[in-house]
């Protein structure tokens, strides 16, 4: 059931920006922003080919379900222009699912021994992800003329506020995944880890 959902959200996001791309009259800048999506909503099944690694359909939804909020309805449907707090949202989410990938990544290497490594591993991780889309959206706006982070409007609260609500949901997770490995319990860190 999950891999026709994660079917049906990759071809309807893949369908419907190549409609904008070509019926939306605009500037090439426009129309690339469009048309990205087809890069990032099937770049974990590249991640998969490239890395040779196995990502179960569960971790593929909650990747391609964060990728049609955040990139399909938040850029392309234009949901950041219509709802003010779209934005934070979105980068808040982005904070705690890069830092899932980054224990994802730990599990993978078999690094668990030192707690004190892999929870500045997970902040780190996260905050440096957050970095590199910024640096991703000042390039943009640069290259394409295009103002993805309200330059014009915000100076750098815009880009700030990202940054740091990507890092308040980073910090969470990381304060979850101390309790769950300095104590008995098994919630979310635990069961997340057995899944890789």
């Amino acid at each position: 059931m999950i891999k026709k959902i994660n079917f049906l959200l990759v071809v309807t996001s893949i369908i419907v920006s190549l409609y904008f791309v070509f019926t939306r009259d605009y500037k090439l800048g426009l129309m690339l922003k469009d048309a990205s999506i087809i890069i990032t909503i099937t770049g974990i099944f590249f991640i998969e080919k490239i890395f040779k690694i196995k990502i179960n359909d569960g971790l593929k939804f909650a990747y391609i379900l964060f990728v049609f909020v955040a990139h399909f309805l938040g850029a392309n449907v234009e949901l950041y222009n219509k709802i003010y707090w779209f934005d934070k949202f979105t980068h808040f989410v982005s904070g705690i699912l890069t830092t899932f990938v980054a224990i994802f990544i730990l599990v993978k290497n078999k690094h668990n021994k030192n707690l004190v490594f892999n929870i500045l591993f997970l902040i780190f991780f996260s905050l440096a992800i957050a970095a590199l889309w910024e640096i991703f959206e000042y390039l943009s706006s640069y290259y394409l003329n295009l103002d993805p982070q309200r330059v014009a409007l915000t100076g750098v609260s815009d880009t700030m506020g990202d940054i740091i609500v990507a890092f308040l949901g980073a910090i969470m997770v990381s304060i979850c995944y101390y309790f769950e490995h300095t104590s008995n319990h098994e919630l979310l860190i635990k069961k997340f880890e057995k899944l890789i």
